[in-house]
């Protein structure tokens, strides 16, 4: 959070936001209570049996097809987003049948039936401009695997699951929904923005992901923290105070108006229909309460919030939403350790919940924050030993990533006060490298933005595997960091 800004900071940031929007056009966000919350439909996705299962040696049985079948409706039903349009082609025209039934936007998953079915209806989804995910079942599922690589270098948005566990189907389902759902989405935003330049020209958020961006009129914060109910606040810090380890140095009055913040962030987001918020104007908002409970409390919601203006981050946090259920912890590189060959993260906007709205909740303190010395947010305890895979979305086109454990989540005693509450050690494959590395070259000119350069997001997990599908997917670049 820009807690720490000089008025000419800030007043320079405000200045680099006026630019962007020069450059695009937010939309403005509502002013009056529309729906109570963001609603998605239901991603169809065309599941096409691509051949004749069991006709020639090099194909799948019938109840192998069949036991796809069956884990394409367990995979419905625990996705809850999605909705399969399946049959079976193997000519191109009963495949455009079934694209046809789909409908223009729906995302492909094919499944290898025999030795040359996809090559049959591959030519159609791809002259669509379809997304499609390729899966094969090794060794019976056919010979068409080894196309994926030069379809892809002919530029089509191909990715390839190549495996017997037929998890992988729902696997590929959460990731062909990514797309559908970004066109969906709306963002609640408040400049000044920060991140690489594209990441906030509207146009080109719209353009490249589908993706919506509202501005939050002047003076509307204001007006809906005016008509927060006083006990719904009461209610909220009761919460805050009874749920944490331990409360440290705010007083109960400082819980409730970070709570009567985050209420207002509810209001916000409910009367936008919004999915995720980005908001830059923190040094106007602290006095009033710190809205960094409220960040913590939407991302647990599975509604991605960041701070600092950080569009390059939420837009990262929004796509792993959609294709995860998870939330990112959203932090400032605070360096590598060579002597640990560690990695540290940290900030002061941490979610609880970093395994999906229904995980348990990590363990937290209640602090006040460390560079302004006021307010409550929070020091979230993360799981020791826990893999986590770090990445961003940068230019709107390539994700950077590396992974590590951790293996640190320092506890900072009271009265010593050094950077964000939240913070996590983690050890990384090689940290000369990452240093060496930082950016991995992708980030051009951006390098030099100090906000661009200096956020990554951490999520549970090793992640790296569905990177690189959501790369095929969607055209976009991999670099890897270490």
């Amino acid at each position: 959070m820009c807690t720490h800004c000089t008025r000419r900071d800030f007043l320079g940031a405000s200045m680099a936001g006026g630019i962007a929007l020069a450059a695009g056009h937010l939309t403005a966000a509502a002013n009056t209570p529309n729906s109570p919350s963001a609603t998605e439909s239901k991603v169809r996705i065309c599941a096409i049996i691509a051949g004749k299962p069991g006709e020639r040696s090099w194909a799948p049985s019938e109840g192998e097809i069949n036991a796809a079948r069956d884990r394409l409706t367990e995979a419905e039903k625990n996705l809850g987003n999605v909705e399969f349009v399946t049959g079976q082609a193997t000519t191109a025209e009963q495949a455009a049948q079934l694209l046809a039934q789909a409908g223009p936007d729906a995302p492909v998953l094919a499944i290898s039936a025999d030795i040359f079915g996809p090559t049959k209806i591959m030519p159609l989804i791809f002259e669509q401009r379809r997304p499609v995910a390729l899966f094969h079942l090794p060794i019976i599922g056919g010979h068409d695997w080894c196309l994926v690589k030069p379809w892809r270098d002919e530029g089509n948005r191909i990715t390839l699951f190549n495996s017997t566990d037929y998890n992988e189907l729902e696997h590929a389902a959460a990731l062909l929904r990514v797309s559908p759902l970004l066109r969906q989405s709306r963002v609640l935003v408040s400049p000044p923005f920060k991140g690489t330049p594209e990441s906030y020209i509207p146009e080109k958020v719209k353009e490249r992901l589908g993706v919506e961006l509202l501005q939050i009129p002047d003076g509307r914060y204001d007006e809906v923290m005016a008509k927060v109910d006083p006990a719904a606040a009461e209610a909220e810090a009761k919460t805050w105070l009874e749920e944490a380890k331990k409360i440290v140095e705010p007083t109960r009055e400082d819980v409730v108006k970070a709570a009567k913040a985050s209420l207002t962030l509810n209001q916000l987001m409910a009367e936008n229909r919004a999915n995720g918020l980005c908001v830059g104007t923190c040094m106007r908002w602290l006095e009033r309460g710190f809205p960094c409970l409220g960040f913590s409390r939407l991302n647990d919601r599975g509604i991605p919030a960041a701070c600092d203006g950080d569009m390059d981050c939420l837009l990262t946090m929004l796509i792993f939403q959609h294709a995860l259920n998870r939330a990112g912890f959203l932090g400032n590189a605070g360096g590598v350790d060579l002597s640990k060959n560690a990695f540290h993260l940290s900030h002061c906007s941490a979610p609880l919940r970093m395994e999906g709205p229904e995980s348990a909740r990590s363990p937290y303190l209640l602090r006040r924050h460390a560079e302004v010395r006021g307010g409550a947010v929070t020091e979230v305890h993360y799981r020791i030993g826990q893999k986590v895979t770090f990445t961003k979305l940068i230019h709107l086109d390539t994700l950077l990533m590396f992974t590590g454990k951790i293996i640190e989540v320092p506890k900072v005693p009271k009265g010593e006060e050094r950077g964000c509450r939240t913070e996590i050690v983690a050890e990384i494959k090689d940290a000369e490298k990452l240093l060496d590395n930082w950016g991995g070259g992708a980030l051009g000119a951006s390098a030099k933005d100090y906000y661009a350069s200096l956020h990554r997001v951490a999520y549970y997990g090793d992640h790296t595997r569905t990177i690189r599908h959501l790369a095929h997917l969607t055209g976009m670049k991999v670099v890897e960091e270490v």
